[in-house]
């Protein structure tokens, strides 16, 4: 019988979800959170904002690579589900409308709660008197000269919408004829106002207000009809480095490109669209049915991120509490290079604050030993701190190198800016390298000690964005030791300069070498169960999609190797079927942050491997990325990271598990209560309760008495004091 069971074919599609559609059940996990009672009327109202934001970046990255396909007449089943690009927007199609129905659904359900709190969302027509003169006063001074209808006919063409932004569509009866024009909304103006009278708030969306007030625009006509809509367009386009002297200036004229992608996706506020002019558009735009959606309700619901900011101030209480990132438990309140000569320290961001990275930064830029720096870049913030740090150590004079990633998609444009700065300040700025993104997240620093040059290097699965590092878990350890710094220092030159793949002591570096140590760390275990049972794999990572890992995965599942995958976002893998993937159960997690950290655990027969990394088994960041997964030898550290992936396989509040049909289901047993990530929250502030307060050493600083430090530790203090 085993032997029937081994020789199963796990190359069958229906052992394999499909990689858009999985993504689109991973958002329908983000917008489940909008109905989630646990969470605060407000919070409700930004996963819906979160739900559209994520959306819009696959249509125009994912959804537009499959329409390129459609229209290439590239007709090849992808090699896991087995299904063509036309049957995969077909299926996206399907599943999404429905998706977004739900969202709508859940949207005017909220905005009805939120008139219990005298929040009133409501059109121009709905106001008294008074009001409404207040807004035409509004709308005369601050938005009436922002506009320009655009009318549609022979001298004037079908205008070149802006991608995701808002137009009228304006029907108008002229002498002879019915003719159309388009009234663009301009970004820059708010999205939405608020009106306070008697103690209520009234929320009115400004594509409203201009439609109450459109006469302005078009005087002496008569206006038969309007409605709202919005082009999404194709922004994933190719960036040709083949024979680019400089990639920067390649980037840049990327950019404008990208601009004016073709159409992808169509939306229209149904409530007063006709058919006829939405074939108008549909022609114009040079789309298909199945992309458009009709929505019932304001389009673009990212726009719920501002009017819930709008509305915090007031209404605190529907908020999550506010909750301040604690000291390292591995770190205290010690100074993090001293400590670093003696041990690994761990971090764990945001349940710890991110402060210490930012610190080992701006502390070796300053410290007149530190002879270098070198960093990888991938997303920074729009003011970062380490970029300030970074600029600062080059005017000092210390080397430093900086790659900074110019193809993160999204971020092309910020890390221009960036580089150039950077090249300003004196830093030498590496772009990456051709064909491949560097999504490692690495620093090192060297500093001249004792006569000794004495390398320290901090390894993340996360990006260097203080701001992102609120809201993403990420997870990074600060070390010394001399295989980990060989590593590091062969790893800068290999990118800086001209040289073979290095030989690496500790570090696994993609592209390539992750996915065989994987596969060599599978068949090891499924060797190891045969020979005493007690194989065991655990992986948490964001998406998994490679078919190779996967297969081997179903491997180890057929030979008995228990098998515990914690996966927030795509996961092309079914678990629970017979016979190929019984031992093999998926969680995911979705909550107040987003689970971003990379952990990979294997039993060994007891020699246990726990590994970190920038990268998930997917096939990119197997094939086309310069990814780092790094070993965890601290037997602490080890210890916490082991019960941290116990602890998010119990929870019972976020979790959700996939059953043997590639279907999310709520855990649902009779254990406690369990929400890991407010279970973090509070073991975070309860270590930090148990550290020794104390006052920092901080050696081979600047000798300025007369300017106090401001750094994390004192900031964190004062904000650890005033919540006891």
């Amino acid at each position: 019988m085993q032997n029937q069971v081994v020789e199963k074919d796990i190359n069958k599609p229906e052992y394999y979800n499909n990689r858009e559609l999985s993504w689109l059940d991973f958002n329908y996990r983000v917008l489940q959170e909008a109905s989630d009672k646990t969470n605060p009327l407000l919070e409700q109202l930004n996963f819906i904002a979160i739900f559209a934001s994520n959306l819009d970046e696959f249509f125009i990255v994912r959804v537009a690579g499959l329409q390129d396909q459609v229209k290439m007449n590239f007709n090849k089943p992808e090699n896991k589900s087995q299904m063509t690009p036309k049957e995969q927007l077909d299926a996206i199609k399907k599943k999404n409308a429905n998706l977004v129905d739900l969202q709508y659904e859940r949207y005017n359900e909220l905005t009805k709660d939120l008139q219990e709190y005298d929040v009133i969302t409501t059109k121009p027509e709905n106001l008294d008197e008074a009001l409404q003169e207040q807004l035409e006063r509004e709308f005369r001074d601050n938005i009436l000269p922002t506009l320009t209808p655009l009318g549609i006919d022979a001298y004037h063409p079908f205008p070149k919408l802006v991608n995701k932004s808002l137009n009228i569509f304006v029907e108008l009866d002229t002498d002879d004829s019915i003719n159309t024009a388009i009234v663009q909304i301009p970004s820059l103006i708010d999205r939405f106002m608020i009106m306070k009278q008697d103690g209520k708030q009234y929320v009115l969306m400004v594509e409203d207000v201009i439609d109450y007030f459109i006469e302005y625009l078009f005087q002496g006509y008569d206006i038969r009809n309007t409605f709202t809509f919005r082009i999404t367009r194709n922004a994933d386009l190719t960036i040709h480095e083949d024979g680019a002297e400089d990639l920067l200036i390649e980037i840049e004229r990327f950019l404008k490109m990208r601009k004016s992608g073709s159409a992808v996706r169509l939306e229209v506020d149904a409530r007063n669209a006709n058919e006829a002019d939405i074939q108008e558009l549909k022609e114009q735009l040079e789309i298909h049915d199945n992309d458009v959606y009709f929505v019932d309700g304001p389009l673009d619901l990212t726009m719920l991120f501002g009017l819930v900011g709008r509305l915090t101030p007031e209404l605190s209480n529907l908020r999550y509490d506010p909750y301040t990132p604690q000291v390292p438990a591995s770190l205290g309140y010690n100074n993090i290079f001293d400590l670093a000569l003696k041990r690994d320290i761990f971090f764990h961001h945001p349940y710890e604050s991110f402060e210490p990275i930012v610190d080992f930064i701006r502390e070796a830029a300053e410290d007149p030993n530190t002879i270098a720096i070198k960093q990888t870049l991938y997303r920074v913030s729009k003011d970062s701190p380490i970029i300030k740090s970074l600029k600062n150590a080059a005017e000092k004079g210390k080397q430093v190198t900086v790659l900074v990633e110019l193809k993160a998609r999204f971020d092309e444009e910020n890390n221009v800016h960036w580089a150039r700065m950077l090249e300003d300040a004196g830093c030498h700025v590496i772009y990456g390298m051709t064909h491949l993104k560097t999504h490692s997240k690495i620093t090192l620093v060297v500093k001249r000690l004792k006569g000794q040059l004495v390398p320290f290097v901090h390894l993340g699965t996360g990006n260097y964005n203080d701001k992102t590092a609120e809201i993403y878990t990420d997870m990074g350890i600060i070390t010394t030791d001399k295989g980990i710094a060989e590593d590091a220092i062969n790893f800068f030159n290999y990118l800086s300069g001209y040289s073979l793949k290095p030989h690496y002591n500790e570090l696994i570096v993609a592209p390539f070498d992750i996915r065989d140590v994987f596969v060599e760390r599978i068949d090891t275990e499924i060797q190891n169960h045969k020979e005493h049972g007690n194989g065991h794999i655990i992986m948490k990572m964001n998406s998994l999609t490679d078919k190779t890992i996967i297969k081997k995965l179903f491997e180890a599942s057929q030979a008995g190797v228990k098998i515990q995958l914690v996966i927030r976002g795509i996961c092309c893998l079914k678990p629970g079927i017979p016979g190929v993937s019984e031992n093999i159960e998926v969680v995911s997690i979705v909550g107040r942050f987003l689970e971003h950290s990379r952990i990979y655990y294997f039993h060994n027969n007891g020699d246990e491997k726990i590994y970190l990394s920038s990268a998930d088994a997917m096939t990119r960041n197997m094939i086309k990325r310069v990814e780092i997964l790094f070993p965890v030898h601290n037997q602490k550290i080890r210890e916490r990271l082991l019960k941290f992936l116990n602890l998010q396989l119990s929870d019972n509040q976020k979790g959700r598990y996939q059953d043997k049909n590639g279907v999310y289901h709520y855990v649902n047993n009779n254990q406690l209560p369990l929400n890991s990530q407010l279970y973090m929250m509070h073991e975070a502030i309860e270590r930090a309760k148990s550290i020794k307060h104390e006052t920092p050493v901080i050696e081979n600083r600047p000798q300025k008495p007369s300017r106090p430090r401001r750094g994390w530790i004192s900031r964190l203090k004062n904000s650890f004091n005033s919540n006891r």
